[in-house]
This record gives C-alpha cells, sequence and structure tokens, in this order.
C-alpha cells in the first residue's frame, strides 16, 4: 500500500493527530466534538497567524450560516480541553471584535504511516490495552453526543428564550378619501365589526354616524335622529353603537344605544356622560359622567361610582378579560393635556399606565389589540402625534419589554388607532393641520378671511394697532410683523412651542408661555426684535397665560399648580399672590390699571373681576368663559362661551354687567389646539377665530405584531 505523509502536531503535553483525528495529552485521548477539533487544527496549522472571524466561519462551517455565538462557544470548549491558562500555559489569544491567534509553540511531525504499519502495531498491543482503548473510544463517543446534546439545548434554549422583534408598520393604505373632520375636538373614535369602520364625522357642518368598509370605498351615513353623535364604543355583538351628542369631554348628554343596521336609538336609562364603553361580556356599561366613573347594568339601572380621577376621564376600554379598564384623563389645568390611567375592574388600584415616560404626559386614546398582546395608543411630542404599541403579554418561555414602540413618523399627525378584529390591521386617523384666520364683521354679521388667511393663532396687538404678535399652526413658532405683513420675524424656534403671546404696553417686549420638550409650561419675556427668551421664574411649576398692568411694571399669570393668580413685579422679580384668587386663570389688566378680570374653570364657568382699591372680586357674568378681553376704551369685557348646544361670542358691560351676544359659533370647525379652540380680538374689538380648514382621513396600516 502506498504511504501519504500525515502531519502530527506536538505543543507542551498535547499531541494532535491530524489523520486520527485524535487529542492526546500525555498519551491519554481528550474528548473534542468535530467541529471543535477542526477549529483547533485550523488555528495549529497557523500558529501564530491572526484567523479572522469571518474566515474561521467559512473554514469549519463552509456550507452553513452560523451564528458568531457558535464560533465563540467551540473556541469555549477548546480552551476547557487545553485547560488555557493552567499551569502558566497559553495557547489561544482572544484578539478584539477580530478574530483569534494561536501563540504555543508547536512542532510539527511528518510521519511515514502506511496502514500495515498501523494495523502491525495495533496487533502488538495486548488484550488489555486493547480493551483500554476501546474503553477511551466509548468514553469519547460518549462525551462528543454530550457535548452535542448540551449545544443543542443551548441553542433551543436561546430560541426559546430569545427577546422578541419589536412590533412595525410595513404599509399605509388611504381608506376614505373625503378629508372631512373626524369625531370631535381631536377626538375620532374609530369602532369596527370586522367588515365595516364606524366612526363620527362632520358633514355640513353637523356630526354624523358614519361608516367605511375596511377595505376603503364611499363613505356611507349611518341615519339618527339625533342633533350631534359621536360614536364612543360597539356592542362585542358588532351590532349597536354607543353614541352620545355631546361636545368633547366637557359637557355631559344623554346616552344612547344606535343599531348599525339600521332602526330607533334607545337612550340607556338616564346616563348622562362624555364617554363610555361596554364591558367585554356585554352585560354591564361604563361611563364618564365629570371626573368620575360610573358602571350600570347596559339599560342604565344599578349605576353606582367605580372611581374618582383629577381631571376629565375619557376614551375608556376595558381589556379583553374585563379584568382591568385604561382610559385617558384630560387635565384641563395644563391646556388639556392627556395621560394613560388604569383601575381594576372592581375599582381598586387606580395609577397611571406610563408615569414618566413622556414629560410632560400628552397620550391618548388607547385600544387592546383582540388577543390581548398588544395596547395602542396615540403620543404628541414637540407637537406631533404618533402612533406607539406597548406589549403586554409574552409566550410562556420569551422574553418581551413593556418600553412602547413607535409605529408611525410622518408625515401626517396619526392618532386614535383602532386595531382589526384579527389583529394584522390597525385603524388610525391621518391629519394634515391647517387654519385659515377669519374675523367677524360686525356690519355685515359675516365671517371672512382676515390677514390674507395665514395659518395662525393667539394673536395680540400693540397699543398703537401698528403691530401683532401671532403663533403659527401647527408648528407653535413665536412671530411678530406688522399688521401689513411687512417686517416679519420669528422669535422662537422648535422645539420650544409658544402660545399666547401679550405686547407689552410700550410695544417693546412680549410676554408668552412656551413649553420645552420635557418640562412644564412657563411665562417668558423676549425683545420685539429677537433674541434669547427669558424665563420669568425658575420655580419648576405650570405658569401660562400672562396679562401686563397698564403701567408696564408688572405681569399677571396662572399657577396651574396652586391654581391660582400671581404677580410679578418686573423690577424686583419678587412674585406675589392676588388676593382671593383660587381657582382662577387668565387674568386681564383693564386699561385704566383698576380692575382684573379672570375666568373660573370650564368646568364651573364664570367671569369675574377684582377691584384692586376694594380688593375684592365679584361676578360679571355666570357663563363658562373662555378668552377673555378689555376693550379698547375699558367700557366691556369680551369673551367666548363654549356652550354644549350654543357656542358663541359675548361681551358684557362693566357699568352695569349688561351681558350682550354678538356671534355664534354653532357648526363653525375651529382649529384645536392645547388650550381648546382659540378665540381673539382685532385692534376694533371684532372677533377672530381660526378656521380649520385642514383634511382628516382613515388609513389602514398593516403591521407585524411578534
Amino acid at each position: 500500500m502506498s504511504q501519504q505523509p500525515m502531519h502530527i502536531y506536538e505543543f507542551g503535553p498535547f499531541r494532535l493527530d491530524a489523520a486520527e483525528l485524535l487529542l492526546l495529552r500525555d498519551g491519554e485521548a481528550v474528548p473534542l466534538t468535530p467541529k471543535a477539533f477542526d477549529l483547533l487544527l485550523a488555528l495549529v496549522e497557523r500558529h501564530g497567524h491572526l484567523l479572522e472571524k469571518e474566515e474561521l466561519l467559512k473554514t469549519i462551517w463552509p456550507d452553513t450560516f452560523v451564528e458568531e455565538t457558535n464560533l465563540a462557544s467551540n473556541i469555549s470548549l477548546i480552551r476547557k480541553a487545553l485547560g488555557d491558562g493552567g499551569n502558566g500555559q497559553k495557547y489561544i489569544e482572544t484578539v478584539p471584535k477580530r478574530g483569534y491567534r494561536f501563540v504555543a509553540s508547536v512542532n510539527k511531525v511528518e510521519d511515514e504511516r502506511a496502514e500495515p504499519t498501523i494495523q502491525e502495531h495495533r496487533r502488538s498491543q495486548s488484550a488489555a490495552a486493547e480493551g483500554d482503548q476501546k474503553v477511551k473510544r466509548y468514553r469519547r463517543s460518549a462525551l462528543l453526543v454530550l457535548a452535542a446534546l448540551i449545544l443543542s439545548g443551548v441553542s433551543l434554549l436561546y430560541f426559546v428564550l430569545r427577546p422578541l422583534r419589536p412590533p412595525k408598520v410595513t404599509a399605509y393604505i388611504q381608506i376614505t378619501r373625503d378629508g372631512l373632520q373626524k369625531g370631535n375636538n381631536g377626538f375620532a373614535s374609530l369602532v369596527t365589526d370586522g367588515s365595516r369602520i364606524y366612526f363620527s364625522e362632520n358633514v355640513n357642518e353637523q356630526q354624523v354616524i358614519a361608516q367605511v368598509s375596511v377595505t376603503g370605498g364611499e363613505t356611507v351615513v349611518i341615519p339618527a335622529p339625533l342633533p350631534s353623535a359621536h360614536v364612543k364604543d360597539i356592542s362585542p355583538g358588532r351590532s349597536e353603537l354607543l353614541v352620545d351628542s355631546g361636545v368633547g369631554v366637557v359637557f355631559d348628554s344623554p346616552l344612547w344605544v344606535v343599531p348599525v343596521l339600521g332602526g330607533a336609538p334607545r337612550r340607556v336609562g338616564d346616563v348622562m356622560s362624555h364617554a363610555a364603553a361596554w364591558t367585554p361580556d356585554g352585560r354591564r356599561i361604563v361611563y364618564a359622567n365629570g371626573s368620575t366613573l360610573y358602571l350600570a347594568n347596559s339599560d342604565g339601572t344599578e349605576s353606582r361610582r367605580l372611581v374618582t380621577v383629577a381631571g376629565r376621564p375619557h376614551w375608556l376600554r376595558w381589556s379583553p378579560d374585563g379584568s382591568r379598564l385604561r382610559f385617558t384623563v384630560r387635565d384641563t389645568a395644563l391646556g388639556g393635556l392627556n395621560s394613560l390611567w388604569e383601575v381594576a375592574a372592581d375599582g381598586s388600584n387606580l395609577h397611571p399606565l406610563l408615569p414618566g415616560w413622556n414629560k410632560p404626559a400628552n397620550e391618548c386614546c388607547g385600544n387592546w389589540t383582540a388577543d390581548g398582546r398588544y395596547f395602542v395608543f396615540q403620543s404628541t411630542r414637540n407637537g406631533t402625534t404618533n402612533i406607539w404599541a406597548r406589549r403586554e403579554q409574552a409566550g410562556r418561555f420569551q422574553r418581551a419589554s413593556q418600553e412602547p414602540v413607535q409605529l408611525t413618523i410622518g408625515p401626517l399627525n396619526y392618532n386614535t388607532p383602532a386595531p382589526s378584529l384579527d389583529g394584522k390591521w390597525l385603524f388610525v386617523v391621518g391629519e394634515q393641520r391647517r387654519g385659515e384666520l377669519a374675523r367677524y364683521n360686525t356690519k355685515t354679521q359675516q365671517w371672512g378671511s382676515y390677514l390674507s388667511g395665514i395659518s395662525a393663532r393667539y394673536l395680540d396687538f400693540s397699543r398703537d394697532g401698528a403691530w401683532l404678535v401671532y403663533v403659527t399652526y401647527p408648528e407653535g413658532d413665536l412671530w411678530r410683523s406688522k399688521v401689513d405683513g411687512r417686517e416679519w420675524r420669528q422669535l422662537t424656534y422648535p422645539p420650544m412651542q409658544a402660545s399666547l403671546p401679550r405686547w407689552s404696553p410700550d410695544g417693546k417686549q412680549i410676554a408668552f408661555s412656551a413649553r420645552a420638550p420635557g418640562k412644564p409650561w412657563k411665562a417668558y419675556l423676549i425683545s420685539a426684535e429677537g433674541g434669547a427668551p427669558q424665563q420669568l421664574t425658575a420655580e419648576e411649576r405650570a405658569e401660562l397665560d400672562p396679562g401686563w398692568s397698564p403701567d408696564g411694571k408688572t405681569l399677571a399669570f396662572g399657577d396651574f399648580d396652586a391654581k391660582i393668580i400671581r404677580l410679578l413685579d418686573l423690577s424686583t422679580r419678587q412674585v406675589s399672590k392676588l388676593p382671593g384668587s383660587e381657582g382662577l386663570f387668565s387674568p386681564r389688566w383693564s386699561p385704566d390699571g383698576r380692575h382684573i378680570a379672570a375666568v373660573v374653570a370650564v368646568s364651573q364657568g364664570k367671569l369675574m373681576l377684582f377691584d384692586l382699591i376694594t380688593q375684592k372680586w365679584m361676578e360679571l357674568s355666570q357663563q363658562p368663559a373662555a378668552y377673555p378681553r378689555w376693550s379698547r376704551d375699558g367700557k366691556y369685557v369680551y369673551f367666548a362661551v363654549s356652550s354644549q348646544n350654543d357656542p358663541a361670542l359675548f361681551r358684557v358691560r362693566i357699568d352695569d354687567r349688561k351681558t350682550e351676544r354678538l356671534a355664534s359659533l354653532k357648526n363653525f370647525r375651529l382649529a384645536i389646539g392645547s388650550f381648546g379652540a382659540w378665540v381673539g380680538w382685532a385692534p376694533d374689538d371684532s372677533p377672530l377665530v381660526l378656521r380649520d380648514i385642514g383634511a382628516q382621513d382613515i388609513y389602514a396600516l398593516e403591521w407585524q405584531a411578534p
């Protein structure tokens, strides 16, 4: 038989026989898996040289894709077999992020061996030696099998316990194309029966119930003899809708059940609410009245209090198993910011869902997927609203992070997500925000475009009427210009969001409220020529809606943490409380400096007047006033009333407190912001509003939710 050269490598006490696939230590076999042996042989053959990880993977696993962890695992097995590091020896060096190098001294022996010589050598062994070799081979085989089982177990364990991939949106499909406003005051509840989507829509300045196929197509109105209809929920049987006729989350109104296939609506007992939802079994209804959640039978009987919160709860959604209720709380004292909350079905364990996650919190309108694995919701950051998902459940052995994952990134604002019944789609409202500034002509009693219909709000005019300051919508940037549009200048920049600016009496400075990311609303001062905004106080509390004294020496502003009005002396920077101002905000100084007008919380209404001489308050109007402003001559206070049935603009005369109606805002589509629908006043005391001319449509988002 022909002879072939065979390589044997010796290093330390070890002998590596390439032909026999055998590693010996002082003559004793050392067990190694086949891949570990091949890896050791590759390192020894090129001892002293760096072998890159990619090269080793291609050499040892030429036809298979494996992860880098397999390479590290086999290196670990080799080191254990060699006792690497023991007795002062070192064999394999790791080069971080690159590969490995065999560093021990190696002696290569080329031994001419033929099969007969080996057979002859083996026949010369005694019977006892033969038995020993068989035992050793059996042990080596057993160890190899055990090592393979261990590696398989590790791989299986990693597969079972590996972290889940985050969810992601893979496609966008537009469902409606009418651009009409969905929902009311920014809350467009979408519900589905699997084949259709039901929602509220503004048609000819009236809120109606509409439906559209989940695949898109024509929007169809569901007739309902209600003055205004707002969809809140769909029954577990997918055949009925819960509907109210209120305005946003401010007013409570009768609750109705409307069949989706036609038929007369029916009242839910005597329930008055602004939000409601069926329990998963359909036997009861949870509803919100004021700041309290109640639980009643599905016909409205046997109502009982569930829990009371600080703010206005809305957007009520049960977990699929009915054990928990999640909802949104609107904090009217902080400019209408929303936060997500959770409570147990028995009213216990009330707590915020995402404390400290977004500063300040501005999350809303969450919905569970049908299988309970995800909770999807909207979050507003830096003026932009997107959809997020929070993992609720994982597999029995899998790990899942409950840190919310962002699903959408513009260019539209996406809100009010509703998962499809099969969990493959998310139905959302996509919104392109745009406003048109409008002025009411008191002579013609008509609304018309003002200042070329710019998309801006919170206008304020200098005392001489030559200059104006405003905040762009929806960006939230502060600008100033002359009333004819000349000499415009941007004063603030993202990520700061500005609001409610006021000119100083001398026209040189502007006081305004603003919010930086993660910070509360604060009062600022900036030069009319621009520059860095100056924060007026150092306290970490919300300060809103500053107003100047006529002499320009003092600013009044609302402290929404303490719920009082404070006065800031601009020369000394001393802050004091306006006596008796508990629960009041929006302070406005009279032109003669004698009075300060202010309003009580929206839920209570009332326009109040403080006499700085007598230090006493008196009531000017019992209407729920907003955005007060003194007339130029100081004889009147103008204000808006957000009445549920008849929102309008008014003025009250100071001498006799007689109230006069100026214009109606009924069926008028206003742009909604952090502080509701803005109303302002031009230099001639004519009303100004920001008309909503943006577009809202429903989109279906295809998503992967592992």
